[in-house]
């Protein structure tokens, strides 16, 4: 589990990985037999783009006053940029083969990575709760329509939850379990199987209420924006977008680690996220224009639709297709960067398998349907740290890309030597770290200050950018940086 494969024992000028930072989960995959193709990674998009939340925020954007078309170019600003973005993000999981936090070692140090790995990590174990919670619900609405009689075992609560929902909701958390236990791969197959599923869905949901509001749809509502606040609005959307996908621009590389070529996340990302995207915004516009319409209501997600779907079989499948989401959204957005910070955090004791049981563990008791309903702890607790993942994404980016050109040396990420590139200080990069502190405080300032709050939509932007500059003024270009394959001491891609 802590050794490289026995080859790379005898190769001169490859150096001993320590066991603090190598495991077989941690170390970089081999470029031959890995499975992650185009359709994975549109797949991947496919499933995390029509989430729940997501529609939540689009649907929010209809009832600010933004109409259909403003709608769809929010949403293609953001995608446009996401595209970028994550593009770039892809590239560098493709040519080191390794996850995020042993990415985060190249600009971090190789224990100052610590640092990003866990503030991304507890982001995700927090939602992967929330969002399980969320996916009880769509359980709690099914199971009742099948049989009404379960309706009593709703009225009661313990530590905040009925009986019934405590029922869903460790189911619920028992199958995301089961999945991740087979690692990566099965996650790979997941997403491959619920993608279309949710295609067909949302695009047969929008069908039946274009059908139910009679053909046509409000393309607005009454009180619609317009000038200046409507393209501020327009550009606030299209930020918060971006500023929604922050935790996967960051570690995007723990699935591109297994891409086949780069031109497979190009491709993926391009029907993943703008075509994708551009799909999601025609749907979000149908659902809401057709509800307003109807009865001049604003929904709030796609669930409000499913639970007045009047036949009863009809309702099961598109209450189970929502739960097929949702798992698929909590699996990949929330359930793998914990996985690999914990296994970070502890290389010699924790695997994939058990980083992950850890994760759900602690997603259970942190009585997450209560945090979800405390406004603080939504906005401050989980909105600073997600403030904090553009300065990181900043620092990280202008070391990877424009400091060393791509130029790594994969087997020294996983060394303890003091020589080491990656060592730094003590195993801590303080540049990297001084560069982030002082961007992090001004993005927490710009989201959270009231006196801010036209600008508060775009804090991550602000972070990363100062995060970015901040370290190409602090870092050393003096360095010589090598370029050397992790191949040496590289595991077969079984993820």
């Amino acid at each position: 589990m802590h050794q490289p494969p026995a080859v790379a024992l005898g190769i001169q000028g490859v150096p001993s990985t320590s066991p603090r930072l190598y495991n077989q989960d941690l170390a970089p995959t081999q470029m031959a037999g890995r499975r992650w193709s185009a359709y994975s990674i549109f797949t991947l998009w496919a499933n995390d783009v029509h989430s729940l939340g997501n529609y939540g925020f689009a649907l929010g954007l209809f009832a600010l006053g933004l109409g259909a078309w403003q709608i769809l170019l929010a949403l293609g600003i953001g995608a446009v940029l996401l595209f970028i973005l994550l593009t770039f993000s892809g590239f560098m999981g493709h040519k080191t083969g390794v996850p995020f936090p042993v990415m985060s070692r190249i600009a971090f140090g190789i224990h100052g990575a610590q640092i990003p790995a866990l503030i991304r990590g507890g982001v995700a174990i927090v939602w992967f709760g929330i969002q399980t919670y969320l996916a009880s619900l769509v359980l709690r609405v099914l199971l009742i329509a099948l049989v009404p009689g379960l309706k009593d075992l709703d009225g009661n609560s313990i530590l905040g939850l009925s009986t019934l929902g405590w029922v869903t909701f460790v189911f619920l958390w028992i199958v995301q379990v089961v999945i991740v236990r087979y690692g990566m791969d099965m996650i790979r197959k997941y997403e491959a199987f619920a993608g279309p599923i949710i295609l067909v869905t949302m695009i047969s949901l929008a069908v039946w209420m274009f059908v139910q509001a009679g053909g046509s749809i409000a393309w607005s509502t009454s009180h619609s924006l317009t000038g200046g606040e409507m393209w501020r609005t327009i550009f606030a959307g299209g930020a918060l977008w971006v500023s929604i996908y922050a935790t996967f621009v960051l570690n995007f590389c723990d699935f591109t680690r297994s891409s086949t070529t780069r031109k497979s996340i190009i491709k993926g990302n391009f029907w993943g996220i703008p075509i994708n995207m551009l799909l999601f915004g025609v749907i979000v516009v149908v659902l809401a224009g057709a509800q307003f319409k109807i009865n001049g209501t604003i929904i709030a997600s796609p669930s409000d639709i499913v639970q007045t779907v009047p036949n009863t079989i009809l309702l099961v499948a598109a209450a189970l297709a929502l739960l097929v989401l949702t798992i698929a959204v909590n699996l990949m957005a929330n359930f793998v960067a914990p996985i690999y910070a914990l296994t970070n955090l502890f290389p010699r004791k924790l695997n994939f398998r058990r980083a992950g049981l850890v994760s759900a563990i602690i997603g259970l008791v942190i009585l997450p349907w209560n945090l979800y309903n405390n406004p603080v702890v939504i906005v401050y607790f989980l909105g600073g740290l997600g403030a904090l993942l553009g300065p990181l994404f900043g620092v990280i980016m202008a070391d990877y890309w424009l400091i060393r050109r791509t130029r790594i040396d994969v087997p020294e990420l996983y060394s303890e030597v003091a020589s080491g590139s990656y060592f730094y200080r003590n195993g801590f990069n303080v540049r990297a770290i001084a560069a982030f502190i002082p961007a992090a405080v001004i993005s927490l300032v710009i989201a959270f200050v009231p006196v801010l709050e036209p600008l508060s939509a775009f804090s991550w932007f602000f972070g990363a950018g100062l995060g970015a500059v901040l370290y190409f003024a602090l870092a050393d270009r003096k360095r010589t940086f090598r370029d050397v394959s992790g191949e040496p001491i590289a595991v077969p891609s079984v993820h």
